[in-house]
């Protein structure tokens, strides 16, 4: 199609930027057209031009008139989609918040980029682009020209850090061995040195000189490397500190080691110079160069571990996989990678053996633990025809299985890829952290700079290493370490320990967002109740024949049992976990809307409404009063009569889970609202409520499945932050028109789909165990954010001040980043 071109000066065009869009939806010329036109009306597009057979569009527009996202949203207002694509990059020589925010900045302002997000804890990127702009390769050369490396994330596979432990553990300790004879001579300097032996080596500049430069200008090269690329982008982060800091420390002291020796090392000759002691010898900051790269190292050392281990779950998680699957092929059996197996193929799991991929039962019988999916600690009893779940243990029987789900696709790795994108993902009150940061570190280095002026003009005039050594402690102290990782490292250690009790967060929005909600929304089938009909009560009227229950069950069983109706099949269901024979039905006869007819033993029975036997002139009444009971409880009732008598009542309901009146109480004793909402009758409803201890008012009876988002909606209006708990497929509306969606793990994959919070466990106890894992969460986060900042607002004033030496400051600004880690990984020892 040609190409509309609005008619714009040369110097406003050359600012456009062109854009190409993947579209999907279109199917004829027309479509084409409608999107070209509306695109042309947006303000701020050059031109648009859209290709229906390539399902493109090249659009050129201005970024100061408009964006990608807004591009987007009109052609997704026009009734189709623009195509995006997302991916997962290893960052490397990030060192504080300046960086992963100068990385994000820098992404989001390439064209074509939708979102990016930069995790300094874990040290990764994921960016969501429009396939046709940019490609993963342009997203690791722009984050190389900012001065950091990225390596694409392959599926399935963990970033080595076993090499880079290896490396930052030889740095410490050469850069230790290093430093502890600069610390060991600083002791010379103080009054007590007669109470410490200090060899005349160690005193001696030329020796502190040659154990300083290696820590400074090897090992420290690091730091030097990243302050040139952060510069270079016109922007500073913790290497700019640290690099100012020990710099200036290293050459004040090389100045003066010059300057004494070009003195002829004299004792006497620099007395009275601005650095020298009184005794002649130059007083050196070697030492505070050297013990302040050491203990950064020091500190970066027991970050990395702390943060190595807030990935636990996802180690616990991708530990739980079996590595091999016996496959039968031909009637022979062949063991192979776990990875190697096919949808379709035939796989033998073995007693004791972990079923190693997602599939159906097709020959054998046993039990198979799945505690690790459901929590639930009896085995579940597996027939040809039942679903199994990879990972979870076979206990006693062998099983032959076709595999239905592989790979990526599997129960087990669709909750670690959840888990890694909530772990990856960034919550709004990191927002704070981020601008805080980006101009965290230029503010500093102007306070470090008026301290240096304050003392050597002021405080103590003409005392120049006094002054650089309160610049020094100010810059170091500074560093904005423990801020960046306050809260990637909460949400870390937090969804990974929710995830260990079912809770799947799918993001750190969402784990945010859970801690505000005040009212609970509850659909009753499959969430407040376990979703299949169960026998719960039969009452046989014996006439003094003798007639008891099991008769009873044996008649309305045997009658029931060519039904495929679900009332029909927990009746047989139930005669059969009573132990009760079912004799052979014949002339079985569906009544829709009346029940069924067949004739057991000899007799015809009935079974079915009042309205069934009164048309085949049976008195009921006896059964009247037993009937209303039942139904007053929430159940169905339905009568039974042989041979034109009445024989009995029998009742079917949907009964509670057992874990849903104590989760309901919990979560009222929480102060939350909790409401039931279902399509049942009013009295169904309020019987059931009563059961759960919902009180009657908060029952929303006969809703339809599109009425359940009305009903969500109108409680959000009225002031309500809503979480809804669904299982179902009509829940999917209502699950993502809430604040926060919740799905009940054992339901469909659309419900969990719509959710923001998979409940893994099916236990009403998991809403509970959610909200105070969110709230238990943002409370660390606030935690660390205040001891980041305070660390910050009370030591700058303080090292300024003249009361922290630059080692000291070196040690609390290290000891910052640990403690903020370690308050994090408390998360990982929650007990719900």
């Amino acid at each position: 199609m040609e190409t509309q071109t609005q008619n714009r000066p040369a110097n406003e065009r050359g600012r456009t930027r062109q854009a190409t869009l993947q579209i999907s939806g279109m199917t004829c010329a027309a479509c084409a057209n409608r999107i070209e036109k509306g695109l042309n009306r947006l303000p701020g597009i050059a031109s648009a031009n859209v290709n229906l057979a390539l399902e493109k569009a090249s659009v050129d527009y201005d970024p100061k008139e408009t964006g990608l996202d807004e591009i987007e949203r009109k052609i997704e207002s026009l009734g189709y989609a623009a195509v995006k694509e997302s991916s997962d990059f290893d960052i490397t020589g990030m060192t504080c918040a300046a960086c992963s925010a100068r990385i994000e900045k820098g992404l989001s302002r390439m064209p074509g980029i939708l979102n990016a997000n930069v995790n300094l804890a874990l040290e990764t990127a994921h960016v969501e682009y429009s396939p046709g702009a940019v490609e993963p390769g342009d997203i690791m050369r722009k984050v190389q020209q900012l001065g950091y490396g990225a390596k694409l994330k392959q599926e399935g596979q963990s970033r080595d850090r076993g090499g880079e432990e290896r490396k930052r553990v030889v740095k410490l300790t050469i850069a230790a061995l290093l430093s502890l004879p600069l610390l060991w001579a600083m002791a010379g300097h103080f009054s007590f040195t007669s109470f410490v032996y200090v060899p005349e080596l160690l005193m001696n500049p030329w020796f502190q000189l040659a154990l300083a430069t290696p820590v400074q200008l090897v090992i420290g090269w690091q730091f030097y490397v990243g302050a040139y690329k952060a510069l270079r982008s016109a922007s500073a982060n913790m290497d700019v500190l640290v690099a100012l800091g020990t710099s200036a420390a290293f050459f004040y002291s090389l100045y003066l080691t010059i300057r004494w020796a070009a003195d002829g090392g004299s004792a006497g000759g620099m007395d009275g110079m601005p650095g020298m002691a009184g005794h002649g010898m130059p007083e050196l900051y070697f030492e505070t160069s050297a013990v302040l790269i050491t203990l950064i190292l020091v500190g970066k050392w027991f970050e990395a571990r702390a943060k190595g281990r807030s990935s636990e779950a996802i180690r616990s998680l991708m530990g739980l996989q079996a590595k091999r699957a016996i496959v039968v092929k031909d009637g022979a059996e062949l063991e192979v990678a776990v990875e190697e197996v096919s949808p379709g193929d035939i796989v033998r799991v073995r007693p004791g053996e972990k079923i190693p991929v997602d599939g159906v039962v097709t020959e054998g019988r046993s039990s198979v633990d799945e505690s690790m999916l459901t929590g639930e600690s009896l085995p579940v009893d597996k027939e040809p025809g039942s679903a199994v779940t990879g990972a979870t243990i076979n206990k006693n029987g062998a099983l032959l299985m076709r595999a239905t789900k592989v790979g990526r696709d599997t129960a087990l790795a669709q909750i670690v890829r959840v888990v890694e994108e909530a772990q990856g993902s960034k919550a709004p009150i990191q927002r704070l952290a981020d601008v805080i940061s980006g101009i965290f570190v230029p503010i500093v280095v102007g306070i470090a700079a008026i301290t240096f002026l304050v003392w050597y003009f002021g405080v103590q005039p003409g005392a120049f290493s006094e002054a650089l050594e309160k610049a020094i402690a100010v810059l170091v102290i500074a560093c904005p370490c423990a801020l960046g990782l306050a809260t990637p490292t909460s949400i870390m250690a937090g969804s990974g320990r929710a995830a260990e009790f079912g809770i799947l967060f799918k993001g750190g929005e969402h784990l945010e967002a859970a801690q505000r909600i005040d009212t609970v929304v509850l659909d009753k089938t499959g969430t407040v109740t376990k979703g299949k009909p169960e026998l719960t009560d039969a009452v046989a009227y014996s006439d003094g024949d003798g007639f008891a229950e099991a008769d009873l069950l044996a008649l309305v069983g045997a009658a029931e049992s060519a039904s495929e109706h679900p009332l029909a099949e927990a009746l047989v269901r139930g005669a059969g976990e009573r132990g009760i024979e079912l004799p052979q039905a014949e002339g079985f006869e569906s009544l829709p809307g009346y029940g069924i007819c067949a004739v057991v033993n000899g007799a015809e029975v009935l079974v079915g409404t009042r309205r069934l036997l009164q048309e085949r002139g049976i008195d009921a009444s006896a059964a009247l009063a037993d009937m209303e009971r039942l139904e007053s409880e929430g159940k169905t009732a339905m009568l039974a009569a042989a041979n034109g008598r009445l024989a009995g009542v029998v009742a079917v309901a949907d009964t509670l889970k057992e874990s849903s009146p104590q989760a309901i109480r919990r979560l009222r004793d929480m102060g939350l609202n909790v409401v039931m909402m279902t399509g049942d009758n009013l009295a169904t409803a309020r019987a059931i409520a009563a059961q759960a201890g919902i009180d009657p008012s908060d029952v929303r009876a006969e809703v339809l499945p599109e009425g359940k988002a009305e009903e969500v909606r109108k409680l959000q209006e009225s002031g309500c932050k809503v979480a809804m708990v669904g299982d179902g497929i009509n829940d999917a509306p209502a699950l993502a028109t809430a604040d926060t969606g919740m799905a009940i793990g054992t339901g469909t994959d659309v419900a969990m789909e719509a959710a923001d919070i998979t409940l893994m466990r099916g236990d009403l106890n998991g809403i509970a165990d959610a909200i105070l894992m969110s709230r238990r969460t943002m409370r660390n986060i606030r935690q660390n954010l205040f001891w980041a900042l305070a660390y910050n607002v009370i030591g700058i004033p303080i090292a300024a001040a003249g009361f922290l030496a630059p080692w000291l400051a070196g040690a609390a600004m290290a000891f910052s980043s640990v403690s903020v880690v370690l308050n994090a990984l408390r998360l990982q020892r929650v007990k719900l």
